[in-house]
């Protein structure tokens, strides 16, 4: 459990981010079309997982499109922007947004939060996952990561993708 907070109080995630040098856990995501997501379907490719509460919120939405503006261009690399939304909130959103160099993918049907440790575990998002970023080498082999300490800021976007 590490503790974080939403609007400067207390908030718990129900674990620990995977370690630096440790293996990409597997993981399972809901994707547009309703198909499974996993870290296989990238392959050979760096990662950058980008996870927060819901697309419906000003920093969530800002999220997506900072990591979508630097990620164009990165022919070797995937970032993963990954809620608790469902598909087709993910999907309205980046169409409206004119997204196009990300993979939405929804943790409905899936245990990613309790996997990777970062669903809250208390406070009133309790369910939604927290926010932070994982960033992976072409092996899937975790090179960085970030629990952003507070919920309603937002990840180091330059560290992140720096650590590509």
């Amino acid at each position: 459990m590490t503790q974080i907070t939403f609007k400067n109080e207390p908030a718990n995630t129900c674990g620990e981010l995977p370690a630096v040098g440790a293996p990409l856990p597997h993981f399972e995501l809901v994707g547009g079309d309703l198909s499974t997501i996993t870290g296989k379907d990238f392959a050979g490719k760096k990662l950058v997982l980008s996870f927060f509460p819901s697309v419906d919120t000003g920093v969530c939405a800002q999220s997506v499109r900072t990591f979508n503006e630097k990620a164009a261009g990165k022919e070797d690399t995937v970032v993963l922007v990954i809620s608790a939304d469902l598909p087709f909130a993910q999907g309205r959103f980046c169409s409206a947004e004119g997204i196009d160099n990300v993979v939405a993918g929804s943790t409905f049907r899936s245990s990613f939060g309790k996997d990777f440790g970062v669903e809250l575990s208390d406070s009133p998002l309790e369910g939604l996952l927290a926010r932070g970023v994982i960033v992976t080498d072409a092996d899937h082999k975790v090179v960085y990561t970030q629990l952003v300490g507070e919920v309603t800021e937002e990840p180091d976007y330059d560290a992140a993708i720096n650590a590509l």
